[in-house]
């Protein structure tokens, strides 16, 4: 990371802050990326089975999981949940919390994808201002402590939204946008994963 993000009030009514934008081109197994801003909400990232997108799942204190490989599962809709454990996250309580934390998660909120579709992901990280942070694509949630409910907020309200009949979020929707009336018989089913 070139920084580390800086934690920002949401304006009244909202939770998390935007991000700037930082890209969402793919690299080759290998490839250094740099982001701008840690944690990255977007950005260069891997497209290759068992590297990005990773496995909706939580990822133990030692286990590998790399931005460059969840920043595609929020290109695809997903949401992702870092912890620091330098920060106090990883004692007993904090790891029992983080492996039942996708217990009530929610279907997305416009493809009604699952959980572990492609999300949630739940991973270490330690460039972070606070000791947790939810992402979904350009849109972070900073917290010092966990709140399932807060972030499963946050993910229904960012992770996938429609304006003016198109996604805005994520630049990868695994849906057609839904009509405002289906007929008779019509349903929003999820596409194949364009990536």
């Amino acid at each position: 990371c070139t920084a580390v993000d800086t934690v920002a009030a949401a304006p009244e009514g909202e939770l998390g802050q935007v991000q700037p934008d930082q890209g969402n081109g793919h690299v080759p197994t290998g490839d250094k990326v740099t982001y701008p801003v840690c944690p990255p909400a977007s950005g260069k990232h891997l497209n290759r089975v068992g590297f990005g997108p990773l496995e909706p799942q939580v990822y133990g204190p030692d286990d590998e999981s790399l931005p460059n490989g969840w920043i595609h599962n929020l290109e695809h809709g997903g949401l992702v949940l870092l912890y620091s454990c330098d920060k106090g996250a990883c004692d007993d309580a904090g790891i029992a919390a983080l492996r039942t934390f996708d217990d009530g998660f929610p279907s997305s909120a416009v493809c009604g994808l699952p959980p572990g579709t492609v999300g949630p992901v739940v991973a270490r990280f330690e460039e972070m201002p606070t000791r947790y942070a939810a992402l979904v694509w350009n849109r972070v949630l900073y917290l010092d402590s966990l709140d399932a409910a807060k972030v499963y907020d946050f993910y229904l309200r960012y992770g996938e939204r429609v304006s003016d009949g198109r996604f805005v979020a994520p630049p990868e929707p695994q849906c057609a946008v839904p009509s405002a009336s289906p007929s008779a018989g019509e349903s929003v089913e999820p596409s194949p994963a364009s990536s």
